[in-house]
Order: C-alpha cells, then structure tokens, then sequence
C-alpha cells in the first residue's frame, strides 16, 4: 500500500504562481509512477501531469504545457506539482495519484478507473 498526501492548495489571483506536494508512505520502493489529476464541479477528472519512476518519462496535458511543471524529491518521497501562469480554468480539486504503469509523452497515462493509489484532494481556486 501506498499512502499519499497532498498540501500547497490555496487561493491564487490570475496570473499567480502555486506548488503542490504529494508525500508518499508506506511502500515508497517503487517502481510507480506519480502524477497529478484534477476535477473541476461538473467535470470528469483529467489528468494534468505524469512523472516515471526514474524521472526519463513525463506527460502534461496540452492545458498546462509550459506553465506547470512535474517534479520528485526521491529523499523525501515527494512529488510536487509548480504551476505557474494560473488561470481561472485551472480552478479544480487536484488529486495526486500513484501507478505501477509509466506514463508516456504522447499518449498519457492510465486513466483514473485504473490508478493504484489516490491522495485525498487539494483544492486549488484561481480568482480572476
């Protein structure tokens, strides 16, 4: 079992800038991948940011390429998520998640019915 825990949700102006983490524990010897979904109201949940195991293999979704950016501390058995340029859109829960599958750059990552493990949500809310 892995159990994960996100923080660094909050409150943002347009334009602004927020670091989300995601620390594992438990069985934190891998190989999983990690990554980061959202759920605005409405919405079905989209994945936003996938990291591999080693670091080699990443995806983000067209939405975010460029203003945010996926990230590991092995020391630490943290994932953090920097979002930068943040736009209203991007108001949503933001669920970290684990996986045994590696992302891909082109074709993504295992969807949501299929991940291992799930953090509980941090809200992220960006005021225009």
């Amino acid at each position: 079992q892995v159990q994960l825990v996100e923080s660094g949700g909050g409150l943002v102006q347009a334009g602004g800038s927020l670091r989300l983490s995601c620390a594992a524990s438990g069985r934190t010897a891998g190989p999983y991948a990690t990554g980061w979904f959202r759920q605005a109201p409405g919405k079905e949940r989209e994945l936003v940011a996938a990291l591999s195991w080693s670091g080699d293999s990443t995806y983000y979704a067209d939405s975010v390429k460029g203003r945010f950016t996926i990230s590991r501390d092995s020391a630490k058995n943290t994932v953090y998520l920097q979002m930068n340029s943040l736009k209203p859109e991007d108001t949503a829960v933001y669920y970290c998640a684990a996986d045994y599958s590696p992302p891909r750059k082109t074709t993504g990552w295992v969807t949501p019915n299929e991940i291992d493990y799930w953090g509980q949500g941090t809200q992220v809310t960006v005021s225009s």
